[in-house]
Formats: C-alpha cells, structure tokens, sequence
C-alpha cells in the first residue's frame, strides 16, 4: 500500500517538480495550493505525511500546522523560504517533525521524507488494555477481547480489527479508503458498502444506542471517527 504525501504550497512549479520527484519513489501524492484547501484535502485524504510551504497568502503556514496539531500527530515537513535560525526553532516548536530550506536540495528531499516515514512506521508501545467511556467499552489487546456495558461482545476478526484499529486513532477522521485498504488491501473487492456494514455491526454491539452512537462517528464526505468520550 504506497503511502499518501499532502504537499501545501502555493507554487504551482514547486508543488510538480516535489510531485514528480516523490511520485518515482512510489508515493501517492495530493496537492493543495492554499492552506484551506489543504487543510480540506487533508480530512479527505488521510495523508500519512505533509509537506507545507509557510509563505502563503491567506492562511500561512504556521496556522495551518496549528490547527492539524489540534487533531493529528501526522508527521510534517516544513519546505519554505524562511530559513533563519528563528525561523527553523519557530516551526519545530510549533509542531513540525523537520524543516527544510529552499531551493529544493532533492536528494536530502527524499531522504527526509524516506527518514520520517521510517519512524512513523515503527510500532509504538500500545497499552494492553484500552478504557473508554468510563470503563463502558474496553478492548483487550493481549486477548483480542472486547467488552462492552459489562458482557463481553463477541467480534469476528474483522471487526475486531476495525474497532481497533479506529481506537488506536481515536479523535482523528480515518477515510473510508484508507479503512478499506487497511482491512481488505487496496486492490480488494470490498469498497464502501462493506465498511458501512462492518460499521453498523460493530454499532450493534459496542453502543448503548447504535441509531445515536457514542464511540464511531461518520464525519459524512470524509470517513468515520472513534471519540472516546
């Protein structure tokens, strides 16, 4: 499955000469040439990383950083003009995973980005019991076991990889693609229609009121959400 880059600039030559160069390393690419149509793409798409230029006219750069920080822990390149030593402490405390100068240098480009999604790959520690809702829904990971409103809930793999897969990401939009390609491969038969009703079954059995549910959220045009209030 080629993982999917978000590149923010408002260069047009910019955004083609990275989009050629990243899509011969085998990388899906989407592009945006303003921070709110990037900020829209990046709901629709799932990046697993993004590359944003700062200097652009509307929101900047800075902000659009911002506000993925409120929601996402998706790795993010700065590639941008601005390269004072201010400039580069600025964008890494603002929550950027690397920062890049231009003119594009392309082989530390591919390098930077090949680095960073090596580390985002590497499994991080996970607990073997997660709690949510106050104790209402628990995952067992060690025993692949669910319980939900004190009875335990009996999933098929699939939709106990589904739900925790959702879990494990809770608070951030998962596209309907990305879950499709994340539980059946991306050149499987089932689309759409089968996660909606992987979806409605696991509603079933894990919320009070599956007409009104509490954990799995469909963010409509964009894919679904695990809130663990």
């Amino acid at each position: 499955m080629p993982e999917n880059i978000l590149i923010i600039d408002d260069h047009e030559p910019i955004l083609k000469l990275i989009s050629k160069l990243l899509e011969t390393e085998g990388y899906s690419i989407f592009t945006a040439q303003s921070g709110d149509e990037g900020l829209a793409l990046f709901h629709q798409t799932a990046p697993d990383l993004v590359i944003l230029d700062i200097m652009m006219p509307g929101m900047d750069g800075w902000e659009v950083c911002r506000r993925l920080r409120k929601t996402s822990c998706v790795p993010i390149i700065f590639l941008t003009a601005l390269g004072s030593e201010k400039d580069v402490v600025a964008g890494l405390l603002s929550g950027a995973d690397d920062y890049l100068t231009k003119p594009i240098r392309k082989d530390e480009l591919r390098a930077r980005v090949a680095a960073i999604l090596r580390r985002a790959r590497m499994p991080h520690e996970q607990p073997d019991i997660l709690r949510f809702g106050n104790g209402d829904l628990i995952i067992d990971r060690k025993e692949q076991a669910v319980f939900a409103h004190n009875r335990e809930m009996q999933l098929s793999p699939i939709e106990y990889n589904l739900l925790l897969l959702l879990a494990d990401r809770a608070g951030r939009i998962i596209s309907t693609q990305a879950l499709t390609d994340a539980i059946w491969g991306p050149n499987a038969s089932e689309g759409s229609k089968g996660l909606k009703w992987y979806i409605w079954r696991l509603r079933q059995k894990i919320e009070a009121d599956p007409q009104e549910p509490c954990y799995i959220l469909t963010e409509r045009g964009k894919g679904y959400r695990f809130s663990p209030h």
